[in-house]
This record gives structure tokens, sequence and C-alpha cells, in this order.
């Protein structure tokens, strides 16, 4: 099994920048997909961004394109989700999501097998 925590949430302004991270422990070879997904209040949980664990291949929301960067240090086994000019549609609880079935790239939540307990991302206008 994968575990996936989330740190690194807080309030920020709008405009500005913020970076999460994701620490994945356990069976990590077993990961085929990282990523992100969001839970604005009163909203459907959307899809952020994600990559294959080897880095080959990412995908990002249209919503987040330009704007945020998914990456991965290595070393540390951490998959990191900086976040630049912020603004109020940003905030949500952010969620860390891996695929360890192999189901592959992609922005559904069924792909997405094995999900960290969330940091709240606050950007005040």
């Amino acid at each position: 099994q994968v575990q996936l925590v989330e740190s690194g949430g807080g309030l920020v302004q709008a405009g500005g920048s913020m970076r999460v991270s994701c620490a994945a422990s356990g069976r990590i070879r077993s990961i085929y997909v990282v990523g992100w997904f969001r839970q604005a209040p009163g909203k459907e949980r959307e899809f952020v961004a994600a990559f294959t664990w080897t880095g080959a291949r990412t995908m990002y929301a249209d919503s987040v394109q330009g704007r945020f960067t998914i990456f991965k240090d290595n070393a540390k086994d951490t998959v990191y989700l900086q976040m630049n000019n912020l603004n109020a549609d940003d905030t949500a609880v952010y969620y860390c999501v891996a695929d360890t079935y192999g189901y592959g790239l992609g922005g559904e939540e069924a792909r997405y097998d094995t999900w960290g307990q969330g940091t709240q991302v606050t950007v005040s206008s």
C-alpha cells in the first residue's frame, strides 16, 4: 500500500504564490501516476494536475495551466504543487492522489485509488 500525506496549505493573498507538498511512503514502486485534485466549498471535486511517476508525461486542468506546476523530488519521494498568481477561485482543499493499479494519466477520479487527507488553501481577495 501507498500512503500520501499533504502539507503546506494556508492563507495567501490574491496574486501570491504557495507550494503544497505530498510525501509518499510505503510501496512507492507501485505508483504509476501521482497528482492533485481540489474541492471548493459547495462545489464538486475537480482535477488539478498529474504526472506519471517517471515524469515522462504531465497533465493540467485548463484553469491552472500556466500558473501551477507539478514536480517531484526523487530523493524524498515527495510531490509538490507550485501555485502562482493565485485567485479566489483557487480556494479549496487540495488532495494528493496516486494511481497504483496502472489506470494511466487522466483527470477522472476513478483512475486514482489512493488519496491523502487534504490540505486547505485559502486565497484572500
